[in-house]
C-alpha cells in the first residue's frame, strides 16, 4: 500500500494496542533534542494547514531533516521538540493478485487486517515541531523547519514568536506585590 492511502482521516481512531498483536513501534527515536536547560528568546513553530494522518516514518524524516541543519549551524544551542505522538494503529488486509491468487486469500472474509504501522492525527493549526533558539539564529530555525516540513505529507506554515524572558516575568511579579 502507498502512504497516501492512510493520509485522509476516516472513521474512528484505532488506538487499542491491547487488541493489536505485533504492531511495529513508532520509528521516532527522540521527541526532544538539543539543550533542554538553556534559555532562549525566540520560538519557531511548524504549524499544519490541513487535517490529515501523518505516519510515524514521515515524522521521523521531518525530525532528522530539521535536526541536521540545527546541529550543523548551532551545535547544541537550540531546543527542538516533536509535538504529536503516533497513537493510531494502521492496518492492512493484504491481497495477492495474479494467477492462482484465489487459492491463497479469502477476499473480504475476516478482513480486519494486520497492523503495519502507526500514525498521528493532525488538525489544522496544530503545532508539529517547535524550535527554540537565540535571537540571532532565527533564520537558521526557519530554514530547518522548512526542510522538515518538506518531509511531511501536508502543507505547513512557519510561525515565529518572541518568548518572554524569565527575568522580565519575575520583575513584573515583584512590582505587583
Amino acid at each position: 500500500m502507498h502512504a497516501r492511502n492512510y493520509r485522509p482521516v476516516r472513521g474512528q481512531a484505532y488506538t487499542r494496542k491491547k487488541f493489536a498483536k505485533g504492531f511495529p513501534p513508532p520509528k521516532i527515536v527522540k521527541f526532544t533534542m538539543g539543550d533542554t536547560k538553556g534559555t532562549f528568546e525566540v520560538e519557531a513553530k511548524l504549524v499544519a494547514s490541513k487535517r490529515a494522518q501523518v505516519r510515524h516514518c514521515a515524522l521521523e524524516a521531518a525530525r532528522i531533516a530539521t535536526n541536521r541543519l540545527l546541529m550543523d549551524k548551532l551545535v547544541n544551542d537550540y531546543l527542538m521538540q516533536i509535538r504529536p505522538y503516533p497513537h493510531i494503529i494502521l492496518r492492512e488486509n493484504k491481497m495477492i493478485f495474479g494467477a492462482h491468487a484465489d487459492r491463497l486469500q479469502q477476499g473480504m472474509r475476516r478482513s480486519f487486517g494486520k497492523a503495519i504501522g502507526t500514525a498521528a492525527r493532525i488538525q489544522p493549526g496544530q503545532t508539529i515541531i517547535t524550535v527554540k533558539v537565540k535571537a540571532n539564529a532565527v533564520d537558521t530555525a526557519k530554514e530547518s523547519l522548512k526542510r522538515g516540513g518538506a518531509k511531511l505529507p501536508i502543507p505547513c506554515k512557519i510561525t515565529v514568536e518572541k518568548l518572554q524572558s524569565p527575568d522580565a516575568t519575575n520583575k513584573s511579579e515583584m512590582g505587583k506585590a
